[in-house]
């Protein structure tokens, strides 16, 4: 699927409100716990995981103004946000180890960032330790949902499950993004 054939619902309605579909953390590996509950930056946990470099591989990226509030940013109908979707990619491999869809509220952040953000491929986490940007995330919310339309990108079936996180990125008292992490149930599954 590419950008031209990816169709884009509004990002925000993806999030809330949601069917829930709870998953039993003892179910899950260590790392899937960790990759799921982390405070840290995920790209730099599965570089050490699959002692790859990561890079991302943009899908799709683009302003819009949402037409709905998003309640966990305090973010009111109307607001101008890029809305962008990527893959976390190993640099040798090419493999996709994780699908992220993400709100970012532009001004909210400094000049820098935006313009790291929107011209280079270098992965938010990545940027937030070059820049030196305080943040704190927020988990809103995680659980399982079918693969779907995501599952080419893994070599999955549709109706297999990828484990999400959304969580909301504060930096400087302000809800600067949210950002939602996916990945298929069976990844991360050898003992650490």
């Amino acid at each position: 699927m590419n950008a031209q054939t990816l169709v884009l619902r509004p990002i925000f309605s993806q999030h809330f409100p949601r069917k829930r579909n709870y998953i039993e953390p003892v179910l899950l590996s260590p790392f899937q716990r960790i990759l799921l509950t982390t405070n840290g930056t995920v790209t730099d946990m599965i570089e050490a995981y699959s002692g790859e470099a990561i890079k991302i591989k943009k899908l799709f990226e683009d302003k819009i103004t949402i037409k709905e509030d998003i309640l966990p940013m305090n973010l009111k109908k109307g607001t101008e946000v890029i809305a962008r979707k990527v893959l976390l990619q190993g640099k040798m491999s090419d493999r996709n180890y994780v699908y992220a869809d993400s709100i970012l509220v532009l001004d909210r952040l400094n000049e820098k960032m935006r313009t790291q953000l929107l011209q280079t491929k270098t992965p938010i986490g990545k940027l937030w330790v070059e820049n030196k940007v305080e943040i704190f995330k927020e988990n809103v919310e995680l659980g399982k949902e079918h693969a779907g339309d995501l599952a080419d990108y893994f070599q999955i079936e549709p109706e297999e499950n990828l484990l999400y996180r959304t969580y909301c990125v504060i930096s400087n008292h302000q809800y600067t993004m949210m950002i939602t992490e996916k990945f298929p149930e069976n990844n991360f599954r050898r003992k650490l």
